[in-house]
């Protein structure tokens, strides 16, 4: 197969540049939702038991809300920040 060469201008460059990053700003900018469910909380902790992530509320080393009676949801920010806390430098 043979390689193709496509050149441009300058000015042509960075106008092409320009429409990439704007096509992509859309995607990067979604914005997640604050509180995560039980389940994606687990995800970001790496954790597969309930009994851990209640451990992790009720020690108070994250945030929840219970909007509802069987509804509990959890800080997302406080898991980064959890998360962050807990990290190891490397050498």
């Amino acid at each position: 197969m043979p390689i193709e060469i496509i050149c441009l201008e300058e000015p042509a460059f960075y106008v092409l540049i320009e429409k990439v990053y704007a096509r992509l700003i859309p995607a990067d900018s979604v914005e997640r939702n604050r509180w995560v469910t039980p389940g994606e909380a687990m995800s970001m902790l790496n954790i597969k038991s309930k009994t851990s992530l209640q451990s992790l509320r009720d020690n108070g080393k994250i945030r929840f809300s219970q909007p509802q009676k069987r509804v509990i949801l959890y800080d997302r920010i406080s898991i980064e920040e959890y998360l962050d806390k807990n990290a190891k430098n490397t050498f």
